[in-house]
């Protein structure tokens, strides 16, 4: 790789950009950029400057890639914003679009097919299925492995522990990636999750896989643990309740010292 660190007139005093070019890999040419304040922390994208710097400097306009503050930019920003407030006090529905960055594949054969034989009674048949949705990439959960989630303070969220009875399958069986398999097909599917129900599966998964179920072995759900769940539940909702209604008696607290304070004045 090679690196170019260079000052960043943009920012502040002793700040720093530093761009590293990819000499080899299938990303060969491509370019990632970093900042480093002063001090020598580094800084991998604009929401992360953003919360360092505060209101010390305004990055509305801020370009991350170049290190250059571009007022067209920002200006563009602007009009889609108000664009998109008119729309929604016209009536129009916000963009909740939660889909889950699936490769798919258009399919090799065309449609409709049109079977030629010599009975008078044949028709065009169209699959319905395959015309609205195209099929997905084999294993395409692996696309989420060693993705992990943050808190505000960029501390990394510990992956939740899945039950012993899970059992991954595939050419990678990992935790994380079992984990993305379950929470994918309880996101996307309304068929009810029981795994991979076929004994050849385990022979030769790109075979035998069924893909509307995720890549692990048949399970079934108990009583027991169902009941486990019931009060994790209850329980996270008994401290969300107590935390609000601390939070609502410290509002009112607060509140209620505000006319004091004037009358003394």
């Amino acid at each position: 790789m090679e690196r170019k660190r260079t000052d960043c007139p943009a920012l502040p005093p002793g700040w720093k950009k530093e761009e590293v070019i990819r000499k080899s890999g299938l990303s060969a040419g491509k370019s990632d950029v970093y900042y480093y304040s002063p001090t020598g922390k580094k800084f991998r994208s604009k929401p992360q400057l953003a919360r360092y710097l505060g209101n010390a400097v305004d990055l509305a306009c801020f370009d991350f890639r170049t290190g250059k503050m571009m007022p067209g930019k920002l200006q563009k920003n602007k009009q889609k914003f108000r664009h998109d407030a008119l729309s929604l006090a016209k009536g129009g529905k916000p963009d909740l679009n939660t889909a889950l960055p699936i490769r798919q594949t258009a399919s090799i054969f065309k449609q409709p097919v049109t079977k030629v034989t010599s009975h008078p009674g044949n028709k065009v048949k169209t699959d319905l299925q395959r015309a609205v949705e195209p099929p997905r990439q084999l294993f395409w959960e692996r696309r989420l492995r060693g993705l992990r989630s943050s808190d505000v303070s960029e501390e990394v969220l510990h992956a939740m522990e899945l039950p012993k009875g899970l059992q991954g399958i595939g050419p990678d069986s990992s935790d994380d990636v079992l984990l993305s398999a379950i929470a994918s097909a309880l996101h996307m599917s309304s068929t009810p999750i029981m795994g991979q129900t076929s004994v050849a599966v385990e022979k030769n998964p790109t075979i035998w896989l069924n893909t509307a179920q995720p890549l692990c072995k048949s399970f079934t759900v108990t009583d027991e643990q169902i009941r486990e769940q019931e009060l994790k539940v209850y329980q996270a909702r008994r401290v969300l309740e107590e935390a609000l209604t601390a939070d609502g008696l410290a509002r009112a607290a607060e509140n209620s010292r505000v006319p004091l304070r004037g009358k003394t004045a």
